[in-house]
């Protein structure tokens, strides 16, 4: 296991390596500039460049964000009067985590739930009914969604905020809309995995040995059906944690989402870099969790692993 651990974290740190790259050369080749100001002489303008480095060759420019990433500091944000990108992150990360957190639990406690339901009860009126709801939910965008709630919940009845962050009841509307797409995409796999268990040949034998239904259920449908589940949740749980751009600016959300889109606007650059890299990371760190739980789960994965070090 940490011959494998090891492994990935290699594979971690290189595909980092390409991400830094890749949006590094992107973000310069942009049109605009971060100092739009028309009032700005000629001299204010080299002044600021020189400032922030800008002024320098791009391959040096490069070299040296190269540097600081590895001291850990992401630059200095040119629209946030010149504040630390590791700090606006930090303070804006933690809001999109937990209602990342929160949509994540809520999207795959329903979607299990209702997933299971309705392998359980295969070609019933349920079954029907909550095959169409997942696909509907599937099929409708969460901005759209977190539009209908914010007019229907907020606006009309008054039963919820429809804005802002501090209180838990600010959270169940973004929660709710931010929820739906994971509830219709867990709903759906579950319920699929789990008709392919039903019917599998060790169910068929586990049905010859006189065992219950019941005890089909518990001991060896969930269980098997569960894996192919945790493949989706890594990359899910990725994008919900960093939390969504246009939930977030929907319901003034001052999370992660709002700021990158600030910051596309304006041009500030290292904002733009550092939200990516801070991405990629609890991407990359999510789908690696994933792996080690589905290690724990399913025998073969462990086996094959063990036979991959032996070689």
């Amino acid at each position: 296991m940490l011959k494998y651990l090891f492994k990935r974290f290699i594979i971690l740190l290189i595909t980092l390596f390409i991400i830094v790259t890749l949006t590094f050369f992107l973000m310069k080749a942009m049109k605009g500039s971060p100092f739009n100001n028309p009032k700005l002489s000629l001299e204010n303008l080299l002044v600021l460049k020189k400032q922030y480095g800008l002024d320098k060759p791009e391959w040096q420019q490069y070299l040296l964000y190269l540097k600081n990433i590895v001291t850990g500091d992401l630059g200095v944000s040119f629209q946030y009067s010149n504040q630390s990108v590791t700090t606006l992150l930090l303070q804006r990360l933690g809001v999109s985590i937990q209602l990342g957190f929160q949509a994540l639990i809520l999207g795959i406690g329903l979607g299990m739930l209702a997933g299971s339901f309705a392998a359980l009860h295969h070609r019933t009126k349920i079954d029907h009914l909550l095959s169409f709801v997942s696909t509907l939910a599937y099929s409708i965008p969460s901005f759209i969604i977190a539009v209908f709630l914010l007019n229907s919940f907020g606006y009309r009845l008054q039963l919820l905020p429809v804005s802002g962050w501090g209180s838990f009841l600010q959270t169940i509307l973004p929660t709710i809309a931010l929820a739906i797409p994971p509830f219709a995409i867990i709903s759906r796999f579950v319920r699929a995995e789990m008709l392919e268990t039903l019917h599998s040949d060790y169910i068929l034998l586990a049905r010859a040995k006189g065992l219950t239904k019941h005890q089909i259920t518990n001991q060896h449908v969930y269980r098997n059906s569960i894996i192919p589940v945790l493949t989706v949740i890594g990359p899910m749980a990725a994008n919900l944690l960093t939390g969504s751009v246009l939930v977030e600016r929907i319901f003034s959300i001052p999370g992660i989402g709002e700021q990158f889109v600030n910051s596309i606007s304006s041009n500030d650059y290292p904002v733009i870099m550092g939200t990516t890299i801070v991405y990629a990371i609890i991407l990359m760190v999510m789908i690696l969790l994933t792996d080690i739980a589905i290690s724990l789960f399913d025998p073969r994965v462990r086996l094959q692993q063990g036979a991959y070090h032996g070689r």
